[in-house]
């Protein structure tokens, strides 16, 4: 279940922009990402999940919890997320309970 009194983080999720059409290269052009702004409760992953993960280079690996909602619904990892100005790749993205929230793996390099 998603507790919302653990929900204490501001992060901003950005879903890509769909694409407008192709440049002289074929290349696609994108419109801009659409943000939203969610409560999230923060866990960094533990030095176990990392070693097991086999990741080369300083990251930070985390979980991120969410409440469920439409406008989260097609959440997915080509989306990525931005927190305490840090931008995160997500890796995984699971619901929790039914529609109850979502609970998002990511990581980002440790600058």
């Amino acid at each position: 279940m998603a507790e919302p009194g653990k929900m204490d983080r501001r992060i901003t999720l950005y879903e890509p922009g769909a694409e407008t059409g192709r440049d002289g290269f074929n290349a696609p052009i994108l419109a801009a990402p659409t943000a939203r702004e969610v409560w999230a409760a923060y866990a960094p992953a533990s030095d176990r999940e990392r070693m097991q993960s086999a990741e080369v280079g300083a990251t930070i690996t985390a979980r991120f919890r969410i409440r469920w909602s439409p406008d989260v619904a097609p959440l997915s990892p080509v989306w990525w997320l931005v927190f305490e100005g840090r931008t995160f790749d997500i890796s995984g993205v699971k619901e929790i309970g039914r529609r109850d929230g979502i609970e998002i793996t990511a990581s980002a390099r440790a600058e």
